[in-house]
């Protein structure tokens, strides 16, 4: 068996939230009442947000989702050459997200995008990132998905696995350093624990006392490799207690779980000064992006059963319920979402690529007579090409 099972995901922690238990039976933390037998609504002795918040989870999810079919659309027509979707994850995303103060520093994974756009990220910016513009803050250097903007302390991704968990760590530590009361979160994925930057990472958040939050979305797959053939593990969240760390798990397709679990661990570290660990335990529904084809590898009739469990359709119930939402208010969100991404998508096609200049800026403050020299050679060569442009 390559993942858990959507049945296995209801378990409910009765208990509410606190660490993982050593050699506990693995429970997860919930506030739905939408599992095998239950009626729906809110588990007894959980808290609901306000309306507002609630609101504001619903749409900051919808949003997701809509911008992530968007997406994929123009690739699958070649208008922009990667995309790498949250589908099925936005519980996870935008739950944690929420939970963050402004002056938090936000270290992502793939995923996270979502919560670029809830910190402030304008759509235009997102949009021009992934056709790497004229208009693109990171002038094109960044393949599509890799967003990062100083103004919401968002910040730009790598590729390589893992290793932006130290460097949220160097965040958290240089923050404690300034006197600041902010803390950093390092995201990742379940296949990130497999790597040796996790275990750097944790060490030093551990040892160094490092007020940071390392945020696993256990969607159970590595790409092509299912959580089974990582790891013998019961949790990813047990793992934080080799390091003496405090390690949480959560239903990660339950907003509000995720929402209430991360707001309390992020006071504990801003109280404690000390690091913790949260598993999501979500499943990526999609491909690992674009450029992937899950059906190769794994059993697609779990991920139809893990669809069930789908982070909109299961707080909807809720918001109706309160007199939040309807089949209106949803039709019309989604007209205004649509008509947002076609006017941006317009926008940005037609907007020029970056100068080839731009390739020499940002290194030096000012730049140096070699650097001059090499530009000035690339404008000679690059001439007539502007020329047959015209």
């Amino acid at each position: 068996m390559s993942s858990v099972s959507p049945a296995e995901s209801s378990s409910v922690d009765s208990a509410g939230i606190h660490p993982v238990v050593a050699g506990a039976a693995p429970g997860l933390y919930r506030v739905l009442a939408d599992g095998p037998g239950e009626t729906g609504g809110v588990l007894a002795g959980r808290e609901v947000p306000s309306d507002e918040t609630l609101l504001r989870l619903y749409r900051a999810m919808a949003l997701v989702r809509a911008v992530d079919e968007r997406m994929i659309t123009l690739q699958r027509q070649g208008r922009i050459s990667f995309y790498g979707a949250a589908t099925g994850q936005e519980a996870a995303v935008i739950g944690s997200g929420l939970a963050l103060e402004a002056t938090d520093w936000v270290v992502p994974a793939l995923r996270e995008g979502g919560i670029a756009l809830l910190r402030g990220l304008s759509l235009s910016d997102y949009v021009n990132q992934l056709f790497g513009n004229g208009s693109d803050i990171e002038k094109g250097r960044q393949m599509p998905c890799h967003y990062g903007h100083r103004d919401v302390r968002y910040v730009t991704l790598s590729s390589c696995i893992a290793n932006q968990l130290f460097h949220a760590v160097g965040i958290s530590l240089a923050a404690r350093l300034r006197g600041d009361d902010t803390i950093a979160v390092g995201y990742m994925g379940d296949g990130a624990t497999s790597e040796g930057d996790f275990h750097v990472a944790m060490e030093f958040a551990a040892r160094l006392r490092a007020p940071v939050l390392l945020f696993c979305q256990n969607n159970q797959w590595a790409i092509s490799t299912g959580v089974r053939g990582q790891t013998l593990a019961a949790t990813m969240a047990q793992k934080a207690h080799g390091y003496g760390m405090d390690g949480y798990r959560v239903d990660g397709n339950d907003v509000l779980a995720v929402h209430a679990l991360t707001s309390h661990v992020v006071a504990e570290i801003r109280r404690t000064g000390r690091p913790a660990f949260v598993e999501a335990l979500t499943y990526r529904v999609g491909a690992h992006s674009t450029s992937d084809d899950p059906s190769r590898y794994r059993d697609e009739s779990i991920t139809e059963r893990w669809k069930e469990r789908d982070p909109l359709r299961r707080l909807r119930p809720l918001l109706e319920a309160r007199g939040l939402w309807d089949d209106a208010r949803d039709a019309a969100f989604i007209s205004d979402v649509a008509e947002r991404l076609k006017a941006e998508v317009q926008r940005a096609e037609a907007d020029a690529p970056p100068s080839i200049d731009s390739l020499f800026d940002d290194v030096y403050a000012a730049v140096p007579p070699h650097l001059v020299a090499q530009r000035e050679a690339l404008r000679g060569s690059t001439a007539h090409l502007k020329a047959s442009s015209h």
